[in-house]
């Protein structure tokens, strides 16, 4: 059986990485998918439940105006997605990216993901561009809240102003926490490789990261199974889901 699942590591890509010290990564939705996680804009899976969430677009939910309007509706369509990510584990893919952290002595993984995943698999150092679906903070204050007295309120309530709690997460309408966003520009300003990986290239500002490393001159790798806008632009493409290609990748590095 071949070890490479037919994935082709460039050996230049594999020389340069030996010597670059600077490495950043950014994540979107396709990692996650592979480890089972429905992408956002997959109504479909409200299928399970009897449908009870197949009603609604997401996009609908996820915004501070659908909060005020029927604040129980959007706590409970989030508990529901905190129970589906709570029975998927990382992937091979999110592993590797453990392994690369452990690798280069500068390595910055950003995500535009809220699942987790990647601090479950290990990573330390990771950027949340989108927030952690697992965190709530107050809608009032926009502070953290770690706990709460339960009181079967839905939603349940701010321990210090009393204020409905929300997910931790960006809702449509909302800017990126500052300081994350200002973090991912650093490291893709300074980095020497920057890789893209599962991550559909059009949700804006992340979508911009790859350029911003392209346009200071470092080189920027694209895996990704469908090609996407930055497929044209990026010094190389390697085909295929994260799952498969980083080990490939990996192996390779190892062995020069």
């Amino acid at each position: 059986m071949d070890p490479s699942n037919g994935v082709q590591i460039p050996q230049r890509l594999v020389e340069l990485l030996h010597s670059a010290p600077s490495i950043a990564v950014l994540t979107g939705a396709g990692i996650s998918a592979e480890s089972g996680v429905p992408t956002f804009r997959q109504k479909q899976i409200g299928q399970s439940q009897n449908g009870l969430w197949s009603r609604y677009d997401p996009e609908e939910l996820a915004t501070p105006q659908a909060f005020r309007r029927n604040p129980e509706l959007v706590w409970r369509w989030y508990t529901w997605r905190r129970e589906l990510i709570s029975g998927v584990a990382p992937n091979a893919g999110h592993q590797a990216l453990v392994e690369m952290e452990q690798h280069f002595p500068q390595f910055t993984l950003i995500t535009q993901n809220v699942d987790g995943l990647h601090q479950q698999a290990g990573s330390r150092r990771v950027i949340e561009l989108h927030g952690n679906i697992q965190r709530n903070k107050c809608f009032a204050e926009n502070r953290v809240v770690g706990s709460w007295s339960e009181t079967g309120e839905i939603p349940p309530r701010c321990p210090v102003c009393g204020g409905m709690l929300r997910p931790d997460v960006v809702w449509f309408g909302e800017p990126l926490p500052q300081d994350a966003l200002e973090s991912a520009w650093k490291a893709a300003s300074t980095c020497q490789v920057f890789f893209s990986i599962g991550t559909s290239g059009i949700v804006e500002p992340a979508a911009s990261l790859p350029y911003i490393a392209l346009h200071t001159g470092a080189v920027v790798v694209e895996i990704n199974p469908n090609p996407t806008p930055l497929t044209a632009q990026a010094t190389y493409v390697l085909p295929g889901p994260a799952g498969s290609v980083l080990p490939v990748l990996l192996a390779a590095l190892s062995r020069a």
